[in-house]
């Protein structure tokens, strides 16, 4: 029966989530992830991070939308060219 326990506690682990949603594409100027808003070194180290890491760059991604629904300006910056 211990090898259950321990199974049990090593998957309710208390971790920080990874914030990611299966939409892996990275924006091409801001050069963060459009699904979870982490950048391409966060995504990749966020397995190796500790939880105040994670939790630190948790607090951080809501800021980060914005970022990404900038206004590129049209068809009217386009042809202002």
């Amino acid at each position: 029966m211990s090898g259950k326990s321990e199974k049990d506690r090593v998957w309710k682990r208390n971790e920080v989530d990874s914030p990611c949603v299966q939409v892996c594409v990275i924006h091409p100027e801001e050069r963060l992830c459009t699904g979870c808003l982490r950048s391409i070194d966060e995504i990749s180290r966020w397995s190796k991070m500790t939880p105040d890491e994670r939790s630190a760059i948790m607090q951080e991604l809501p800021a980060r939308a914005p970022r990404l629904r900038k206004r590129r300006g049209g068809r009217a910056a386009r042809t202002a060219r």
